[in-house]
């Protein structure tokens, strides 16, 4: 891999993780275009998600200070039930981790087919839940982070946007726009890291990083996500608010028809 694809890819990876676009199926997008596949675009697959999540924890810092500092005082309160939500939502991310595994991975490597169609449900979903207005709730409940946690499970196919998803889904529950964009941003941090953890752990086992991409590429890669991660997270949270998403599902629309267009003359 090739500095300026590194750059290119962690810009990609960064934007899409936040905005409702699918990552996912950017990334995979782009690889193909470049030709990168196997242990390569998984080494820097798992470098560039590390480096959005970072990117959370610096534009979040405030919302997930407050939450430990509320969590640490080992009661219930506000702060106690909003990690127990978080948790809960987990919970079938954690069932696909486990037991689909290996189906999931055979997916991403069935071409870009699957990533075309997918975006085109994700266009679908976001349009859904730009129209239809639903009472609004005070705050996200346990079965709605359950809820929302099936919507995430769902988006492990490349192509179905994770925030998109989680985050029309919990419009669709009625429940705020701040919040939801929030919660969806922050539920995804324990999966991406424990799937890093398993990733890492895989390509340690099948040999050196340095065998299969430079390390410049990787730090390239790394820094070019985590800034754009940083201005997408922020974006994304006041696009949410403005209730904008309608525009993102006319972007997965166009892409999705072109990239099944692209596979179809692979």
């Amino acid at each position: 891999m090739e500095w300026f694809e590194a750059l290119i890819l962690g810009l990609i990876q960064g934007f899409t993780e936040y905005l409702p676009v699918s990552s996912s199926g950017h990334l995979a997008i782009g690889s193909a275009l470049f030709g990168i596949e196997g242990e390569e675009s998984l080494s820097f697959t798992v470098v560039v998600h590390v480096a959005t999540v970072l990117s959370t924890l610096v534009i979040l810092w405030k919302e997930i200070d407050w939450i430990f500092r509320g969590f640490f005082k080992f009661e219930m309160n506000q702060e106690t039930k909003y990690v127990i939500n978080i948790l809960i939502s987990m919970i079938p991310i954690m069932i696909i981790g486990f037991f689909f595994k290996d189906q999931v991975e055979a997916i991403f490597g069935s071409g870009l087919t699957v990533v075309g169609c997918m975006l085109l449900v994700t266009a679908a979903l976001l349009t859904f839940s730009y129209f239809y207005k639903p009472k609004e709730k005070a705050n996200i409940s346990r079965f709605d982070a359950f809820i929302i946690g099936i919507a995430q499970a769902c988006a492990v196919l490349p192509g179905l946007s994770r925030s998109g998803s989680t985050i029309a889904t919990g419009l669709l529950l009625g429940n705020k726009k701040a919040a939801v964009a929030q919660f969806s941003f922050l539920m995804v941090i324990p999966p991406i890291l424990g799937e890093a953890l398993l990733d890492g752990i895989k390509i340690m086992k099948g040999g050196a990083i340095s065998e299969v991409i430079p390390a410049s590429s990787l730090i390239i890669g790394f820094i070019a996500a985590f800034v754009a991660g940083c201005i997408a997270c922020k974006w994304m949270i006041n696009i949410v608010k403005r209730g904008k998403l309608v525009y993102f599902a006319i972007y997965c629309g166009v892409v999705g028809i072109a990239t099944l267009i692209f596979s179809f003359f692979q």
